[in-house]
């Protein structure tokens, strides 16, 4: 049996808008992947706690409220705190190139994908990593 993917796609913080997260997350289910969205404004221990509770292989982030730096470093620091090192955390939004090499470089996100990726992109990535 072939092991379906499953992705979380939580909307950290105050941004209350949560369209390019929907496209996201259609495209990947399409894909065949499982997908489960916590919805708007989780907090980074709410989306540990689904991601450990549910399973899951990738946690996407959509962070359009310039948080990113704050929020991606708490958030990889509570997987690691909580056996969800395994976990792949990606990202997209509003993330300046500066700021996302640095968390690249610092390993607090896997992957950033700027607004208007293709999702084609996405899947592929993901499949390519999660194994």
């Amino acid at each position: 049996m072939i092991k379906r993917i499953r992705v979380l796609m939580a909307k950290p913080g105050l941004d209350g808008h949560d369209r390019g997260i929907k496209v996201v997350a259609r495209a990947l289910r399409d894909a065949g992947m499982e997908v489960i969205y916590t919805g708007l404004h989780q907090t980074p221990q709410q989306i540990v706690a689904a991601a450990i509770q549910e399973d899951v292989d990738v946690v996407g982030l959509s962070i359009l409220s310039g948080a990113h730096m704050t929020l991606f470093p708490k958030i990889r620091k509570l997987l690691d705190d909580n056996d969800g090192s395994n976990i792949i955390l990606i990202g997209g939004g509003t993330i300046d190139k500066e700021d996302a090499k640095e968390l690249l470089q610092n390993k607090f996100a896997d992957a950033l994908f700027a607004s208007g990726t293709p999702t084609d992109l996405i899947i592929a990535w993901i499949n390519e990593k999660v194994v």
